[in-house]
């Protein structure tokens, strides 16, 4: 439900179109630069409204929205997506980073073994101090 002047503080908005998880990491964000409206550093009680440009950072993405409904109230996902249209430039670069991060090497395979035994320690040493000699 929007106010009477349809606007929403930008907080609301983020949590109900579930950007962020909480209220107050929505606040957060938008006070650590991560949030833009209409290209400018905006304090979390900024009041959005219907065509409104979000630019909302969320590494490795970064979703550039418009602001197509308003909801004070968190709900559902598809209620949510309902609240924003995502640009066609920021489906596209979404979709390359994920094509290349899909494509790169894993950086870490764990290999379900658990901790490591006093074994893997004393080894784990030998091959450490053989690389100092």
């Amino acid at each position: 439900m929007a106010s009477d002047d349809g606007k929403v503080r930008l907080d609301k908005w983020l949590w109900a179109a579930r950007f962020y998880k909480t209220r107050s990491a929505a606040t957060e964000a938008v006070d650590g630069g991560k949030v833009d409206v209409n290209g400018e550093s905006v304090k979390p009680s900024k009041l959005v409204r219907h065509g409104d440009v979000v630019r909302v950072r969320l590494p490795p993405v970064e979703h550039i929205v418009t602001v197509r409904g308003l909801g004070e109230r968190r709900g559902s996902a598809a209620a949510a997506q309902a609240l924003y249209e995502e640009t066609a430039e920021s489906i596209a670069v979404r979709e390359r980073l994920r094509e290349t991060l899909r494509m790169a090497p894993a950086a870490f395979v764990y290999e379900e073994r658990g901790r490591p035994t006093k074994k893997d320690r004393r080894d784990l040493q030998r091959f450490i101090d053989r690389k100092r000699r």
